[in-house]
């Protein structure tokens, strides 16, 4: 079901998140950080929060880090701020979507050179 509940609860916390996250959290781990997709179990007591950190020299740790230590404070702040009976348990985890999908770009170029000279040949 491509709107079901968790799909809607995931897409509230994850507006909510980015506003706190810019404008609430105060922690330096922090810095600058993109949501890009929350993901709510059915039974909506957890959610899995993917983001990508701007943080320079790689503090994707750091931020991490600095997220779990907030999220008592977010999830506190989400339920002020949203109208949900149950406000799920946040988990960070770094999402790898860019790296994996630059790694696959990066061996397609590779390939392509083999094909011209297939087809010259």
């Amino acid at each position: 079901m491509p709107h079901s509940r968790a799909a809607r609860v995931g897409d509230l916390i994850r507006e909510e998140l980015s506003e706190l996250l810019l404008r609430a959290v105060k922690d330096p781990r922090v810095g600058m950080v993109t949501i890009t997709a929350v993901t709510v179990t059915p039974d909506l007591r957890a959610a899995r929060v993917y983001v990508v950190s701007r943080a320079e020299g790689g503090g994707t740790d750091q931020t991490l880090e600095g997220l779990k230590a907030a999220s008592g404070f977010l999830r506190g702040e989400l339920g002020r701020r949203l109208r949900l009976k149950i406000i799920p348990d946040l988990v960070f985890v770094s999402d790898r979507t860019l790296d994996h999908a630059m790694r696959i770009a990066s061996l397609l170029r590779g390939l392509r050179p083999d094909t011209e000279e297939s087809e010259d040949g």
